[in-house]
C-alpha cells in the first residue's frame, strides 16, 4: 500500500510539472475564472423598454430565450442588441445572426473603450501599452463571425467558420492551456490554436461542414496548479454545455473536438446525444470518467505521435491533482483514431495528417472511413 500511495504521490507532483506544457514553474500565473452572466445584465434586467421581462443571462434556458425572440420582430430584436450588446451576443438561444450582429458592436464599443485608456496620458506607459493591444486585437477581429464575445480577464470568444444554418453538419473545437482571445490564431504553428485547427478542419472537410472554434472559458497559464487540476475545466463546463444547448437548434447535434486539457472540460461537460454525436480527445492529459461509456457519446481518441510531450504525463488523479484516465489506453474503451503524419502536441490538426483527415471524416459523420 506504502509504494502505491508512493508512486501516486510521485505521478501527482509531476503531473503539476507536466501537464501545462513546456517551461517553468508558474504558480504566480493562477487564473480565476470568468463566469457568471456577461458584462452589461443589469442594464439588461432594468431594461422595460418593450413591456416585456427579458429573458435571464446565465440562468434562463437556451429554449426559453428562443421562445422569447421568436415573439418579437426583427425591429426589436436588433433595437435590443443595441441596446445590450454583450449580452445578446452572449445569450445562448439568441438567433445566430442577431449574435453576430450584437458581437459586432460590443467589438466596437470595447475598442473605442480601450483607445480612450490608451489616449490618457494620466496612465502608465505600460497600461496604456495594453489597452493598445487591446485595440488592435479587437479591430483584427472587425467583419468576422463571433457568437460569443466577452472581454472580461484575458478575454473569450466562439468564432464560426462556415454557414451555420446551411451546412450539413457541426463541428466545435474545444482548445487546451495559454488560449484566450489575444492567442485564438497566431502566424506561427497556427494549427495549435483554435483558429488554426477550424479553418485546416473546414479546409479539409469542404463547405457541408461548418465549425466553431470556442474559447468559453478560462484556460490554464504555463505550468502550475490550474494545469494540473480540473479547477477551471470544473469552472468552464457548464459554459460548454449552455453554449452547446443554444447551438443545436440550428445545427443539429455536433462533433465535439477538444484538445489537451480542453479534454478534461469535455469529459466533465453535461454531454448527451441531444448536444453531440461524439467526442474526440486529442493530445489529452487525462478525463475526468473511468472509461469512454460513461460519457454517454461515442468517444475517438487521437493516438498520441511520438513526438507529443502529454505523453510523459501521468494518468493519475490524487489529492486533486492531475486528471485521470487516459483516453489513449485501449482499456478506456474510446476508438482509436490514427495520427500517421502528426508532429508534435499541437500538430494534430495539420495539413496532410492522417489525424486531420480522420476529423473531418468523424465531423461529416463518415465513421467508415475512419482509420
Amino acid at each position: 500500500m506504502r509504494a502505491r500511495f508512493g508512486r501516486a504521490l510521485a505521478g501527482g507532483l509531476l503531473a503539476v510539472l507536466a501537464v501545462g506544457g513546456v517551461g517553468g514553474w508558474a504558480a504566480a500565473d493562477g487564473q480565476q475564472a470568468v463566469t457568471g452572466p456577461p458584462p452589461g445584465s443589469a442594464a439588461w434586467a432594468a431594461d422595460t423598454t418593450l413591456g416585456l421581462r427579458l429573458p435571464e443571462p446565465g440562468r434562463a434556458g437556451a429554449a426559453e430565450v428562443a421562445a422569447f425572440f421568436e415573439e418579437l420582430p426583427l425591429a426589436q430584436q436588433r433595437a435590443l442588441a443595441v441596446r445590450h450588446p454583450l449580452v445578446v451576443g452572449n445569450l445562448d438561444g439568441a438567433p445566430i445572426t442577431l449574435r453576430y450582429f450584437a458581437n459586432s458592436l460590443a467589438l466596437r464599443e470595447e475598442r473605442d473603450r480601450q483607445l480612450a485608456v490608451a489616449a490618457d496620458g494620466g496612465l502608465p506607459e505600460r497600461d496604456r501599452a495594453a489597452a493598445r493591444a487591446k485595440a488592435d486585437r479587437y479591430a483584427a477581429l472587425t467583419g468576422r463571425q463571433l457568437l460569443a464575445f466577452d472581454p472580461r480577464g484575458r478575454g473569450q470568444l466562439a468564432e464560426v467558420f462556415g454557414d451555420l444554418a446551411g451546412a450539413e453538419r457541426t463541428a466545435v473545437i474545444v482548445p487546451g492551456a495559454d488560449i484566450d482571445l489575444m492567442t485564438v490564431d497566431r502566424a506561427s504553428a497556427p494549427y495549435g490554436t483554435p483558429t488554426g485547427m477550424a479553418k485546416a478542419l473546414r479546409a479539409q472537410a469542404g463547405d457541408r461542414l461548418a465549425v466553431v472554434a470556442w474559447t468559453g472559458y478560462t484556460t490554464p497559464v504555463k505550468i502550475g496548479l490550474d494545469a494540473a487540476t480540473a479547477r477551471l475545466a470544473r469552472a468552464g463546463a457548464p459554459r460548454l454545455s449552455r453554449f452547446l444547448n443554444g447551438l443545436v437548434p440550428t445545427t443539429g447535434p455536433v462533433t465535439v473536438l477538444c484538445h489537451s486539457y480542453g479534454t478534461a472540460l469535455c469529459s466533465l461537460a453535461d454531454l448527451g446525444p441531444e448536444q453531440a454525436t461524439g467526442l474526440v480527445a486529442i493530445g489529452s492529459p487525462g478525463m475526468d470518467v473511468d472509461r469512454a461509456a460513461d460519457l454517454r457519446i461515442p468517444v475517438w481518441v487521437a493516438q498520441r505521435n511520438d513526438e507529443d510531450w502529454i505523453d510523459q504525463v501521468p494518468n493519475v488523479s490524487f489529492l486533486g491533482l492531475g486528471h485521470g484516465a487516459d483516453p489513449d489506453d485501449p482499456a478506456f474503451g474510446a476508438r482509436p483514431v490514427a495520427s500517421t503524419g502528426s508532429h508534435g502536441h499541437s500538430g494534430y490538426f495539420a495539413p496532410g495528417t492522417a489525424s486531420l483527415a480522420n476529423f473531418a471524416a468523424i465531423s461529416l459523420g463518415r465513421t467508415d472511413q475512419v482509420t
